[in-house]
Parts: C-alpha cells; sequence; structure tokens
C-alpha cells in the first residue's frame, strides 16, 4: 500500500506543480501526508472506511479547489 500511495503522491506533486505556487504544491503535499496519518486515529474513532472516505474527501476536495480547477 506504502509504494501505491508514495507513487499516486508523485503523481499528484507533480501536476500541482505544473498548475500551482511552490507554496501551495507544499501546502497540498503536506496535507496528502497529513490525511493518510490522521486517517489511522480517525478509524479508531469511525471505522477503517468511513475514516479513509472523510480524509481522501478533505484531500480531494482541496486538490480541486486549489490546483485542478485552474
Amino acid at each position: 500500500g506504502g509504494v501505491i500511495l508514495g507513487a499516486a503522491g508523485v503523481w499528484a506533486g507533480r501536476s500541482w506543480a505544473k498548475k500551482t505556487t511552490p507554496a501551495t504544491t507544499a501546502g497540498l503535499c503536506a496535507l496528502y501526508v497529513g490525511a493518510f496519518g490522521a486517517s489511522h486515529p480517525l478509524a479508531k474513532k469511525i471505522g477503517a472506511w468511513p475514516a479513509v472516505l472523510s480524509v481522501t474527501a478533505a484531500s480531494a476536495g482541496a486538490a480541486y479547489a486549489l490546483s485542478d480547477a485552474k
């Protein structure tokens, strides 16, 4: 799973770098990694799939608003 997470992160980071500033790209990368980390303790409270869906929705929404919509 970590290899896929890393590969997707590199692909997304390259895409964000083409469309946004370095600061926005860094912020989105931090959010991507942070969401992965946050999903684990969140899963203990709301369950695994709800946690994954929640952090994915937050990350995807931020990426769309800050990069993909441009």
